[in-house]
């Protein structure tokens, strides 16, 4: 589905009665049929009656909450214009927020990109760009003692414990209680500076079918290390961020929650009410069916966490931040491990394209922000200050920020500047050292407006079959990425390409552009650890 500018009507704060309306229409899956034809009527209710009460700051900080999909594409959601997924309540969180359909993230795989939103870092700054440090996830399960094993993961941990993380300068400043939940790469929850949580890096009981476990050469269960017991959350239960947003209103403390289940991510096993529903959507087919049963019951659980903040808080006192740590989509070909299940297409998870690094973001905060689209293009690195802004915390020097608050521009009715340059990084998912990013950097891309500069950085590797040789000179090294995502230097034009099919690279007419846009990617491209 590509996306179309202004595809959500500007809906401005009109009253209880249409509030309603549009919940009840989202939630029979209308919303993005009947929402044009409101739009006329909403913007002129808009401008003739509604009351400017967005700069009405309330007087303690705002309790906070990001919702975070894991490995959901950007156009997998019924309000980027995906009738045949089923995210009602996704929908009407869209609703009630400030859009932003051209949002990215640095990397497409979950740890790096996760550690960015923690830090407000590029990975190649706070070093965090793999999922595995030395010696890789299959050297992890080589391995046979647990102490061996959690040795090495400590090396890794030391890395986050570095920064003054997001939770860690919240509770420090403004007093903030932090809940970890679902998804998380850092050890104990408290090596990023969260107060409270679910992941203490140690084993979850055996019959946790769907990750948190890793088996070692020995036998021994151990963590696997990518949320452990707080994956639980949304597939199992939501009562942690029920009790601990109940004891923080009891206390009258302000409370971020970091609500990143493990859905839609593989295993794609949602109970049959969900299977069937995905089911019910026309054209649906067989490998998708899988995933977007997936996306439902993650859709749910975002229902039920917004009736929580509801019943439990004030909602005009809560930000709402939603986000994909990365993009995901299913192609035809079944999983070796389960044949029920399928694999990625290239091009998403792992991958430089927009299927991969691109994602919406919302942010809803009631009487501050009005529900509007942004298209300007933003990224998970403007969350930190963005939400350090919102708390009212300053944002100092020593940060080493490069992302842009973005309650500056929507309080304001600024568009984000449309020459604004964001970048990106691609890596293995297995680090070949700690401190290094350029001795794994695979590719680096950056977008300005409608321009996308892909660079692959390549290396010397012998040929692997007859099939892939180059048949005029056997035996002899080629060059390629990892992946072989690119083979050289790419450029798209996003406006009329968005899905990156058709490589500008060679075109005279984009020569100056294509140059300026890699200097700009050289002098960003500052690692930590480089020879």
């Amino acid at each position: 589905m590509i996306d179309r500018p202004g595809f959500w009507p500007q809906l401005s704060m009109i009253g209880t009665t249409m509030n309603d309306l549009i919940e009840r229409l989202c939630l029979r899956g209308l919303a993005c049929r009947i929402l044009f034809a409101l739009a006329g009527a909403t913007q002129l209710v808009s401008m003739c009656f509604a009351s400017d009460t967005r700069n009405q700051l309330p007087s303690k900080p705002p309790n906070i909450i990001l919702i975070l999909a894991d490995d959901q594409a950007w156009m997998d959601f019924g309000f980027m214009g995906n009738q045949r997924v089923h995210t009602p309540n996704l929908d009407i969180l869209a609703s009630k927020s400030a859009r932003f359909p051209n949002g990215y993230v640095p990397s497409s795989v979950c740890r790096p990109s996760l550690a960015t939103i923690l830090t407000g870092l590029y990975p190649h700054q706070h070093g965090i760009h793999f999922n595995h440090g030395p010696p890789g996830n299959s050297g992890y399960n080589q391995m046979t003692s647990r102490s061996e094993y959690e040795a090495h993961r400590q090396n890794e941990f030391e890395l986050i414990q570095r920064f003054e993380t997001l939770p860690a300068l919240l509770a420090k400043h403004k007093g903030y209680r932090c809940l970890q939940t679902g998804k998380f790469w850092e050890g104990h929850y408290r090596n990023a500076g969260f107060t409270d949580g679910m992941t203490t890096f140690t084993p979850p009981h055996k019959d946790q079918t769907f990750g948190g476990i890793r088996e070692l050469a020995s036998g021994e269960q151990v963590a696997h290390g990518n949320g452990d017991h707080g994956l639980i959350i949304g597939r199992k239960t939501m009562r942690p961020i029920k009790d601990f947003i109940q004891e923080c209103e009891r206390l009258n403390t302000p409370w971020f929650v970091w609500y990143a289940p493990y859905m839609p991510h593989l295993p794609h096993d949602a109970p049959d009410q969900f299977q069937k529903l995905a089911a019910s959507h026309p054209g649906i087919l067989p490998w998708e069916q899988p995933y977007f049963a997936s996306i439902a019951q993650f859709d749910s659980t975002v229902g039920e966490l917004v009736k929580i903040v509801s019943s439990a808080s004030q909602a005009n006192n809560t930000l709402f931040v939603f986000l994909s740590d990365n993009g995901w989509r299913p192609s035809p070909i079944p999983s070796k491990q389960n044949p029920q299940e399928y694999t990625q297409t290239k091009r998403s998870k792992r991958a430089p394209f927009d299927d991969g690094v691109r994602t919406p973001i919302l942010i809803r905060w009631d009487g501050v922000i009005r529900p509007q689209t942004e298209n300007g293009i933003c990224s998970s690195i403007d969350l930190f200050p963005t939400l350090l802004g919102a708390a009212e915390i300053p944002i100092t020097p020593d940060l080493s920020l490069q992302g842009i608050d973005l309650l500056d521009f929507l309080k304001d009715d600024k568009p984000i500047p449309p020459d604004r340059s964001i970048f990106g990084e691609i890596y293995p998912g297995d680090a070949t050292s700690l401190r290094s990013a350029s001795h794994d950097i695979a590719y680096r891309w950056i977008r300005k407006g409608k321009m996308k500069l892909i660079i692959p950085h390549l290396k010397s590797v012998s040929n692997e079959s007859p099939s892939t040789s180059n048949l005029n000179q056997p035996n002899q090294l080629k060059s390629k990425a990892w992946n072989n995502y690119v083979r050289e230097e790419s450029l798209f034009d996003l406006s009329r390409d968005p899905f990156e099919k058709l490589n500008l690279v060679g075109s005279k007419l984009h020569a100056s552009g294509r140059e300026a846009l890699k200097s700009e990617l050289n002098d960003w491209w500052q690692p930590a650890g480089s020879p």
